[in-house]
Protein backbone atom coordinates (compact mmCIF):
# COMPACT_ATOMS: atom_id res chain seq x y z
CA UNK A 1 0.00 0.00 0.00
CA UNK A 2 1.04 3.37 -0.27
CA UNK A 3 1.57 5.85 2.73
CA UNK A 4 0.40 9.31 2.38
CA UNK A 5 0.56 12.56 4.47
CA UNK A 6 -2.23 15.30 4.09
CA UNK A 7 -0.61 18.22 5.08
CA UNK A 8 -4.00 20.63 5.05
CA UNK A 9 -6.02 18.02 5.94
CA UNK A 10 -8.69 20.22 7.67
CA UNK A 11 -8.80 22.54 4.12
CA UNK A 12 -10.97 22.28 1.10
CA UNK A 13 -7.94 20.94 -0.79
CA UNK A 14 -7.33 18.13 2.20
CA UNK A 15 -11.08 17.34 2.84
CA UNK A 16 -11.47 16.26 -1.06
CA UNK A 17 -8.04 14.27 -0.84
CA UNK A 18 -9.82 11.86 1.94
CA UNK A 19 -12.55 11.59 0.10
CA UNK A 20 -10.62 10.09 -2.56
CA UNK A 21 -8.52 7.98 -1.20
CA UNK A 22 -11.66 6.42 1.59
CA UNK A 23 -12.48 5.38 -2.23
CA UNK A 24 -8.97 3.47 -2.75
CA UNK A 25 -8.74 2.06 0.46
CA UNK A 26 -7.04 -0.82 -0.80
CA UNK A 27 -3.97 1.00 -2.55
CA UNK A 28 -3.84 4.07 0.04
CA UNK A 29 -2.92 4.22 3.84
CA UNK A 30 -2.73 7.36 5.99
CA UNK A 31 0.21 7.65 7.88
CA UNK A 32 -0.02 11.46 8.79
CA UNK A 33 -3.14 14.17 8.65
CA UNK A 34 -2.45 18.00 9.87
CA UNK A 35 -4.42 20.70 10.79
CA UNK A 36 -4.11 24.35 12.18
CA UNK A 37 -6.92 25.03 14.52
CA UNK A 38 -10.22 22.93 13.11
CA UNK A 39 -9.58 20.25 16.16
CA UNK A 40 -13.29 18.72 15.46
CA UNK A 41 -12.48 18.24 11.83
CA UNK A 42 -8.97 17.15 12.49
CA UNK A 43 -10.57 14.91 15.25
CA UNK A 44 -13.55 13.72 13.00
CA UNK A 45 -10.95 12.95 10.14
CA UNK A 46 -8.85 10.86 12.16
CA UNK A 47 -11.64 8.44 13.74
CA UNK A 48 -12.35 7.84 9.40
CA UNK A 49 -9.12 7.38 8.52
CA UNK A 50 -6.70 6.07 11.83
CA UNK A 51 -3.55 7.51 10.78
CA UNK A 52 -0.08 7.01 12.71
CA UNK A 53 -0.30 10.68 13.49
CA UNK A 54 -2.20 14.14 14.02
CA UNK A 55 -0.11 17.04 13.94
CA UNK A 56 -1.42 20.47 14.73
CA UNK A 57 0.32 23.54 13.90
CA UNK A 58 -1.30 25.55 16.86
CA UNK A 59 -0.09 23.86 20.34
CA UNK A 60 -3.40 24.38 22.20
CA UNK A 61 -5.31 23.42 19.21
CA UNK A 62 -3.11 20.09 19.62
CA UNK A 63 -3.67 19.63 23.73
CA UNK A 64 -7.18 19.39 22.73
CA UNK A 65 -7.14 17.09 19.97
CA UNK A 66 -4.87 14.99 22.18
CA UNK A 67 -7.80 15.05 25.33
CA UNK A 68 -10.03 13.57 22.44
CA UNK A 69 -8.24 11.15 20.48
CA UNK A 70 -6.86 9.69 24.03
CA UNK A 71 -10.42 8.27 24.34
CA UNK A 72 -11.69 7.32 20.52
CA UNK A 73 -8.54 6.55 19.02
CA UNK A 74 -5.33 6.06 21.58
CA UNK A 75 -3.43 4.55 18.86
CA UNK A 76 -3.35 8.07 17.13
CA UNK A 77 0.33 10.16 18.06
CA UNK A 78 -0.39 13.52 18.68
CA UNK A 79 2.56 16.39 17.62
CA UNK A 80 2.14 19.56 17.60
CA UNK A 81 4.05 22.98 15.74
CA UNK A 82 6.41 23.79 12.53
CA UNK A 83 8.68 21.02 13.42
CA UNK A 84 6.03 18.31 13.41
CA UNK A 85 5.11 18.85 10.16
CA UNK A 86 8.32 18.62 8.55
CA UNK A 87 8.57 14.94 10.32
CA UNK A 88 5.18 13.86 9.21
CA UNK A 89 6.26 15.36 5.39
CA UNK A 90 9.68 13.36 5.20
CA UNK A 91 8.52 9.87 7.47
CA UNK A 92 10.07 6.54 5.60
CA UNK A 93 6.65 5.23 5.88
CA UNK A 94 5.57 7.92 3.52
CA UNK A 95 5.50 7.65 0.04
CA UNK A 96 3.33 10.31 -0.96
CA UNK A 97 2.74 13.81 0.49
CA UNK A 98 0.11 16.22 -0.68
CA UNK A 99 0.98 19.85 0.46
CA UNK A 100 -2.00 21.76 0.74
CA UNK A 101 -1.37 24.03 3.73
CA UNK A 102 -2.13 27.57 2.07
CA UNK A 103 -0.04 30.47 2.05
CA UNK A 104 3.28 30.36 3.12
CA UNK A 105 2.81 28.31 6.37
CA UNK A 106 3.36 25.67 4.22
CA UNK A 107 6.79 26.13 2.69
CA UNK A 108 9.17 24.26 4.92
CA UNK A 109 6.94 21.03 4.92
CA UNK A 110 6.88 21.31 1.43
CA UNK A 111 10.46 21.34 1.17
CA UNK A 112 10.56 18.65 3.56
CA UNK A 113 9.21 16.63 1.27
CA UNK A 114 10.82 17.65 -1.85
CA UNK A 115 14.24 16.64 0.41
CA UNK A 116 13.01 13.43 1.48
CA UNK A 117 12.21 12.59 -2.20
CA UNK A 118 8.33 11.83 -2.22
CA UNK A 119 6.11 12.10 -4.70
CA UNK A 120 4.30 15.69 -3.69
CA UNK A 121 1.34 16.36 -4.88
CA UNK A 122 1.77 20.35 -4.98
CA UNK A 123 -1.58 22.18 -4.19
CA UNK A 124 0.37 24.49 -1.97
CA UNK A 125 2.03 26.87 -5.28
CA UNK A 126 3.37 29.53 -2.35
CA UNK A 127 6.51 27.07 -2.33
CA UNK A 128 7.19 27.77 -5.86
CA UNK A 129 5.91 31.41 -5.42
CA UNK A 130 8.61 31.91 -2.62
CA UNK A 131 10.93 29.70 -3.67
CA UNK A 132 10.66 28.59 -6.92
CA UNK A 133 14.67 27.64 -7.76
CA UNK A 134 15.30 26.39 -4.25
CA UNK A 135 11.87 24.16 -4.37
CA UNK A 136 12.58 22.42 -8.03
CA UNK A 137 16.16 21.62 -7.01
CA UNK A 138 15.37 20.04 -3.82
CA UNK A 139 12.91 17.95 -6.19
CA UNK A 140 15.62 17.50 -8.51
CA UNK A 141 18.78 16.48 -6.66
CA UNK A 142 16.52 14.27 -4.01
CA UNK A 143 14.75 11.98 -6.63
CA UNK A 144 11.44 13.29 -5.86
CA UNK A 145 8.39 13.68 -7.73
CA UNK A 146 6.25 17.13 -8.68
CA UNK A 147 2.65 16.37 -9.52
CA UNK A 148 0.41 19.47 -9.41
CA UNK A 149 -3.00 19.49 -7.68
CA UNK A 150 -4.26 23.10 -8.94
CA UNK A 151 -6.78 22.49 -11.56
CA UNK A 152 -4.85 25.28 -13.80
CA UNK A 153 -1.59 23.22 -13.78
CA UNK A 154 -2.75 19.69 -13.47
CA UNK A 155 -4.58 20.39 -16.86
CA UNK A 156 -1.62 21.89 -18.63
CA UNK A 157 0.42 18.73 -16.86
CA UNK A 158 -2.02 16.30 -18.98
CA UNK A 159 -1.35 18.20 -22.20
CA UNK A 160 2.46 18.58 -22.14
CA UNK A 161 5.41 16.65 -23.37
CA UNK A 162 7.23 14.76 -20.20
CA UNK A 163 10.41 15.77 -20.75
CA UNK A 164 10.62 20.01 -20.00
CA UNK A 165 14.42 20.03 -19.51
CA UNK A 166 15.44 21.86 -22.39
CA UNK A 167 12.36 24.39 -22.37
CA UNK A 168 8.96 24.62 -24.39
CA UNK A 169 10.62 25.29 -27.33
CA UNK A 170 12.27 22.30 -27.23
CA UNK A 171 8.99 20.14 -27.43
CA UNK A 172 6.93 22.41 -29.94
CA UNK A 173 5.17 24.66 -27.62
CA UNK A 174 4.51 27.94 -28.57
CA UNK A 175 2.35 29.15 -25.23
CA UNK A 176 0.48 28.14 -22.42
CA UNK A 177 -3.70 29.26 -22.37
CA UNK A 178 -4.22 29.79 -18.56
CA UNK A 179 -7.56 29.91 -18.03
CA UNK A 180 -9.41 31.97 -15.17
CA UNK A 181 -12.88 32.40 -14.44
CA UNK A 182 -12.73 35.99 -13.38
CA UNK A 183 -14.21 35.32 -10.27
CA UNK A 184 -17.57 36.84 -8.46
CA UNK A 185 -16.63 40.36 -9.97
CA UNK A 186 -15.79 40.22 -13.82
CA UNK A 187 -18.17 42.30 -14.97
CA UNK A 188 -19.41 44.29 -11.72
CA UNK A 189 -18.69 48.27 -12.82
CA UNK A 190 -15.64 49.36 -11.72
CA UNK A 191 -16.52 52.23 -9.27
CA UNK A 192 -18.29 49.27 -7.41
CA UNK A 193 -15.33 47.36 -6.63
CA UNK A 194 -14.22 49.04 -3.23
CA UNK A 195 -17.59 48.71 -2.18
CA UNK A 196 -18.23 44.83 -2.85
CA UNK A 197 -18.10 43.00 0.92
CA UNK A 198 -16.18 40.18 2.56
CA UNK A 199 -19.01 37.83 2.03
CA UNK A 200 -19.50 38.65 -1.80
CA UNK A 201 -15.61 38.18 -2.23
CA UNK A 202 -15.91 34.67 -0.88
CA UNK A 203 -18.95 33.75 -2.78
CA UNK A 204 -16.94 32.34 -6.18
CA UNK A 205 -19.49 30.95 -9.20
CA UNK A 206 -18.01 27.94 -9.38
CA UNK A 207 -15.66 26.50 -6.98
CA UNK A 208 -16.33 25.62 -3.21
CA UNK A 209 -12.96 27.39 -1.56
CA UNK A 210 -11.18 28.78 1.37
CA UNK A 211 -11.97 32.28 2.03
CA UNK A 212 -8.49 33.52 1.88
CA UNK A 213 -8.04 31.84 -2.51
CA UNK A 214 -12.23 32.74 -2.57
CA UNK A 215 -10.47 36.76 -2.49
CA UNK A 216 -7.67 35.76 -4.50
CA UNK A 217 -9.76 34.21 -6.98
CA UNK A 218 -11.88 37.46 -7.20
CA UNK A 219 -9.01 39.85 -7.37
CA UNK A 220 -6.97 37.43 -9.55
CA UNK A 221 -4.13 37.45 -7.17
CA UNK A 222 -4.33 33.39 -7.48
CA UNK A 223 -4.19 33.77 -11.15
CA UNK A 224 -0.93 35.80 -10.95
CA UNK A 225 0.40 33.12 -8.48
CA UNK A 226 -0.45 30.40 -11.04
CA UNK A 227 1.08 32.48 -13.42
CA UNK A 228 4.62 32.23 -11.40
CA UNK A 229 3.78 28.54 -10.22
CA UNK A 230 3.73 27.59 -13.94
CA UNK A 231 7.34 29.23 -15.12
CA UNK A 232 8.69 27.00 -12.53
CA UNK A 233 6.38 23.48 -12.98
CA UNK A 234 7.19 23.79 -17.30
CA UNK A 235 10.57 25.56 -17.08
CA UNK A 236 9.48 28.65 -19.37
CA UNK A 237 9.05 32.49 -18.77
CA UNK A 238 5.86 34.54 -18.13
CA UNK A 239 5.98 35.65 -22.16
CA UNK A 240 5.01 32.32 -22.80
CA UNK A 241 1.55 32.03 -20.45
CA UNK A 242 -1.59 34.07 -21.93
CA UNK A 243 -4.27 33.98 -18.95
CA UNK A 244 -7.34 33.84 -20.77
CA UNK A 245 -10.91 34.34 -19.32
CA UNK A 246 -13.51 31.55 -19.59
CA UNK A 247 -16.42 32.02 -16.74
CA UNK A 248 -17.59 28.33 -17.15
CA UNK A 249 -14.37 26.75 -15.21
CA UNK A 250 -14.97 23.73 -17.61
CA UNK A 251 -11.40 24.04 -19.85
CA UNK A 252 -9.48 23.96 -16.97
CA UNK A 253 -6.12 25.30 -19.66
CA UNK A 254 -4.45 24.49 -22.83
CA UNK A 255 -1.14 24.04 -24.29
CA UNK A 256 -0.74 25.52 -28.37
CA UNK A 257 2.07 23.91 -29.89
CA UNK A 258 3.76 25.65 -33.22
CA UNK A 259 1.99 23.19 -35.56
CA UNK A 260 -0.84 24.92 -34.66
CA UNK A 261 -2.28 22.47 -32.45
CA UNK A 262 -3.85 23.08 -28.75
CA UNK A 263 -4.60 20.61 -26.50
CA UNK A 264 -7.00 21.12 -23.98
CA UNK A 265 -8.20 19.33 -20.72
CA UNK A 266 -11.66 19.94 -19.64
CA UNK A 267 -13.76 18.36 -17.05
CA UNK A 268 -16.37 19.10 -14.38
CA UNK A 269 -14.72 21.73 -11.38
CA UNK A 270 -14.20 19.51 -8.98
CA UNK A 271 -10.42 19.24 -7.53
CA UNK A 272 -11.04 15.56 -6.94
CA UNK A 273 -10.40 15.07 -10.28
CA UNK A 274 -6.64 16.84 -10.42
CA UNK A 275 -6.44 14.86 -6.72
CA UNK A 276 -6.54 11.78 -8.66
CA UNK A 277 -4.64 12.29 -11.56
CA UNK A 278 -2.29 13.15 -9.29
CA UNK A 279 -2.63 10.39 -7.31
CA UNK A 280 -2.43 7.13 -9.10
CA UNK A 281 -0.42 9.05 -11.91
CA UNK A 282 0.67 7.74 -14.72
CA UNK A 283 -2.64 5.22 -14.30
CA UNK A 284 -6.48 6.93 -13.76
CA UNK A 285 -8.77 6.18 -10.62
CA UNK A 286 -12.18 7.08 -10.45
CA UNK A 287 -12.24 10.15 -8.42
CA UNK A 288 -16.14 10.22 -7.62
CA UNK A 289 -16.58 13.42 -9.86
CA UNK A 290 -19.42 13.37 -11.97
CA UNK A 291 -19.52 13.01 -15.97
CA UNK A 292 -18.99 16.46 -18.13
CA UNK A 293 -22.42 16.93 -19.54
CA UNK A 294 -20.84 19.10 -22.89
CA UNK A 295 -24.56 19.20 -23.89
CA UNK A 296 -26.02 20.34 -20.62
CA UNK A 297 -22.87 22.98 -20.73
CA UNK A 298 -23.88 24.15 -24.26
CA UNK A 299 -21.25 27.07 -24.74
CA UNK A 300 -18.01 28.13 -23.66
CA UNK A 301 -16.73 31.40 -23.31
CA UNK A 302 -14.00 33.22 -23.59
CA UNK A 303 -12.20 36.95 -23.02
CA UNK A 304 -9.21 38.58 -22.81
CA UNK A 305 -7.80 40.09 -19.19
CA UNK A 306 -8.28 43.48 -18.31
CA UNK A 307 -5.36 44.33 -16.01
CA UNK A 308 -6.60 47.63 -15.19
CA UNK A 309 -9.81 45.40 -13.61
CA UNK A 310 -7.57 42.95 -12.16
CA UNK A 311 -4.20 44.93 -10.68
CA UNK A 312 -3.18 42.03 -8.70
CA UNK A 313 -2.12 39.69 -11.89
CA UNK A 314 -0.18 42.62 -13.54
CA UNK A 315 1.93 42.92 -10.02
CA UNK A 316 2.19 39.16 -10.06
CA UNK A 317 3.66 39.37 -13.53
CA UNK A 318 6.07 42.44 -12.64
CA UNK A 319 7.38 40.36 -9.55
CA UNK A 320 8.32 37.05 -11.26
CA UNK A 321 10.03 39.77 -14.11
CA UNK A 322 12.01 41.50 -11.38
CA UNK A 323 12.91 37.90 -10.17
CA UNK A 324 14.79 37.10 -6.81
CA UNK A 325 12.41 37.43 -3.79
CA UNK A 326 10.23 40.08 -5.20
CA UNK A 327 7.53 37.05 -5.85
CA UNK A 328 7.86 36.21 -1.88
CA UNK A 329 7.52 39.86 -1.17
CA UNK A 330 4.59 39.97 -3.32
CA UNK A 331 2.79 36.88 -2.01
CA UNK A 332 3.28 37.96 1.95
CA UNK A 333 1.76 41.21 1.25
CA UNK A 334 -1.30 39.80 -0.21
CA UNK A 335 -1.79 37.55 2.59
CA UNK A 336 -1.46 40.57 4.99
CA UNK A 337 -3.80 42.81 2.64
CA UNK A 338 -6.51 39.33 2.18
CA UNK A 339 -6.51 39.06 6.09
CA UNK A 340 -7.13 42.59 6.35
CA UNK A 341 -9.81 43.24 3.49
CA UNK A 342 -11.82 39.74 5.10
CA UNK A 343 -11.09 41.68 8.93
CA UNK A 344 -13.06 44.61 6.89
CA UNK A 345 -9.87 46.73 8.15
CA UNK A 346 -9.24 48.04 4.21
CA UNK A 347 -11.95 47.84 0.88
CA UNK A 348 -11.35 45.29 -1.78
CA UNK A 349 -9.81 47.85 -4.16
CA UNK A 350 -7.12 48.45 -1.23
CA UNK A 351 -5.93 45.40 -1.77
CA UNK A 352 -3.56 45.78 -5.22
CA UNK A 353 -2.28 49.14 -3.39
CA UNK A 354 -1.06 48.02 -0.52
CA UNK A 355 0.70 45.40 -2.51
CA UNK A 356 2.31 47.57 -4.97
CA UNK A 357 3.61 49.95 -1.97
CA UNK A 358 4.56 47.09 -0.57
CA UNK A 359 6.81 46.45 -3.40
CA UNK A 360 7.85 49.87 -3.86
CA UNK A 361 9.24 49.94 0.07
CA UNK A 362 10.97 46.36 -0.02
CA UNK A 363 13.70 46.00 -3.01
CA UNK A 364 14.51 42.48 -4.60
CA UNK A 365 17.09 40.71 -3.37
CA UNK A 366 18.50 37.30 -4.91
CA UNK A 367 17.67 34.16 -3.37
CA UNK A 368 20.31 31.36 -2.38
CA UNK A 369 18.66 30.01 0.92
CA UNK A 370 15.60 29.55 2.06
CA UNK A 371 16.18 32.42 4.91
CA UNK A 372 16.31 34.58 2.19
CA UNK A 373 13.03 34.48 1.25
CA UNK A 374 11.54 34.02 5.08
CA UNK A 375 13.41 36.89 6.04
CA UNK A 376 11.89 39.19 2.94
CA UNK A 377 8.46 37.24 3.84
CA UNK A 378 8.53 38.60 7.34
CA UNK A 379 9.62 42.27 6.45
CA UNK A 380 6.83 42.70 3.55
CA UNK A 381 4.45 41.35 6.12
CA UNK A 382 5.79 44.03 8.78
CA UNK A 383 5.53 46.93 5.93
CA UNK A 384 2.02 45.70 4.81
CA UNK A 385 0.31 45.83 8.20
CA UNK A 386 2.48 49.61 8.63
CA UNK A 387 0.58 50.71 5.30
CA UNK A 388 -2.60 49.09 6.41
CA UNK A 389 -2.34 51.00 9.99
CA UNK A 390 -1.89 54.30 8.13
CA UNK A 391 -4.51 54.05 6.01
CA UNK A 392 -6.73 53.21 8.42
CA UNK A 393 -5.73 56.77 10.80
Amino acid sequence: MIGITVLGATGSIGVSTLDVLARHSEQYRVIALTGNSQVERLHEQCLQHRPQYAVMANEAAAEQLQARLKISAPDVEVLAGAEALEKVASLTEVDYVMAAIVGAAGLRSSIAAAKAGKRVLLANKEALVMSGRIFMDAIRENGAELLPIDSEHNAIFQCMPSDLSHGLGKVGVRKVLLTASGGPFRETPLEMLQHVSPAQAVAHPNWSMGKKISVDSATMMNKGLEVIEACWLFNTDSSKIEVVLHPQSIIHSMVEYVDGSVLAQLGNPDMRTPIAHALAWPKRIESGVSSLDLIAVGNLEFQSVDFGRFPCLRLAFDAFQAGGSAPAILNAANEIAVAAFLEEEITFTDIPDVIEETLSALPSRDVDNLNTVLNDDKSARAVANDIILRRAS
